[in-house]
């Protein structure tokens, strides 16, 4: 089924918080939008509350203060879960069912008719790859043919969202490029695809949208571009040395000279036309030019520092909440 394409946020969440007995806050006040019919990804180092905050929002975790909705009712409405699909970190299906058996199970924990889940789960095999291998049991799958069932099984009720956490772990990188057509896929018929993912080129390449999580708080939002607009440059590969005139005029364009190499940082690209019609003007030959962002990874290490995967681990959260 194709879902209409509209542009209110599937999430609009505000002053969410998380307290935990012995005073650990694992979110801090959180608010969040996220657009409807894009591919979202929440990125943070370990410890910042990404998986807390997924959780609450599928009702696995009580929040101590949450304010806001998904999917148009308010965070908590059961009612609301049947239109959302999920794939935890490190999912764990019963071995000794076949990855057809594992996609009309979760079927029918949700609720689908037993011939729409037939029908449903072989074309999510299909999907996903794993057509060939649906009548072999769990036990023999690989992490990354595991992964690909899971992904398979978040899709089953046909959701409007889905969460996705560290959904290429354990995939080759054959793999990885097959799910990031899956996760277009899933774009292209309407639905929001929410990524929690530590692989920060992945997300890059298949993210219309980011959030930056750090100690319980959000600390950027936005799409990739209007995030890393202010390092947007054009850099000018040159043959030869070039003479003092010339660099003058140059400068006089904002250009930085280093080695073979000029650099502009100009948000648009016809301020860059006069420097070209001055290097052809001087017989100078340009070999390549380039427009560069920062990457995502840069974005992430200039807001977190060095709080990524071998910064001190937080508290222990506790393993069990009382209800």
């Amino acid at each position: 089924m194709s879902i209409a394409q509209v542009t209110d946020a599937v999430i609009d969440i505000e002053e969410v918080r998380k307290k935990y007995r012995g005073g650990v806050e694992a979110l801090r006040g959180v608010s969040l939008k996220v657009p409807r019919g894009q591919i979202f990804g929440l990125l943070g180092p370990n410890g910042a509350g990404k998986s807390t905050l997924v959780k609450i929002l599928l009702t696995i975790v009580r929040a101590s203060q949450c304010r806001g909705e998904m999917l148009g009712k308010p965070v908590g409405d059961q009612a609301t879960l049947s239109r959302v699909g999920y794939l935890p970190e490190h999912a764990r299906f019963p071995e000794y069912l076949k990855g057809r058996e594992v996609l009309r199970y979760v079927a029918g924990l949700g609720g689908v008719a037993k011939a729409d889940a037939i029908k449903k789960s072989q074309e999510l095999l299909e999907v996903v790859g794993m057509e060939d291998w649906a009548n072999r049991k769990m036990g023999s799958y690989s992490k990354g043919m595991k992964q690909r069932i899971g992904l398979a099984q978040a899709l089953v009720n046909d959701p409007e969202i889905v969460f996705l956490d560290e959904p290429t772990d354990g995939v080759d990188p054959k793999g990885r490029l097959e799910m990031r057509a899956v996760l277009n896929r899933m774009k292209d018929e309407g639905r929001t695809v929410f990524v929690n993912s530590h692989l920060l080129g992945e997300l890059e390449m298949i993210c219309d949208s980011v959030a930056i999580m750090d100690q319980g708080q959000i600390v950027r939002q936005g799409t990739i571009a209007e995030l890393t607009e202010k390092t947007r440059r054009y850099e000018i590969g040159v043959m030869g040395a070039l003479g003092s005139e010339i660099l003058g005029k140059l400068k006089t364009h904002g250009v930085n000279m280093e080695a073979d190499r000029l650099t502009m940082y100009h948000q648009d690209a016809g301020e860059v036309q006069p420097v070209i019609d001055l290097l052809r003007a001087a017989d100078v030959t340009i070999t390549s030019m380039t427009e560069v962002r920062q990457s995502l990874e840069e974005l992430f290490m200039e807001t977190v520092g060095d709080k990524g995967p071998g910064a001190a681990m937080p508290p222990k959260l506790p393993k069990k909440e009382k209800a």
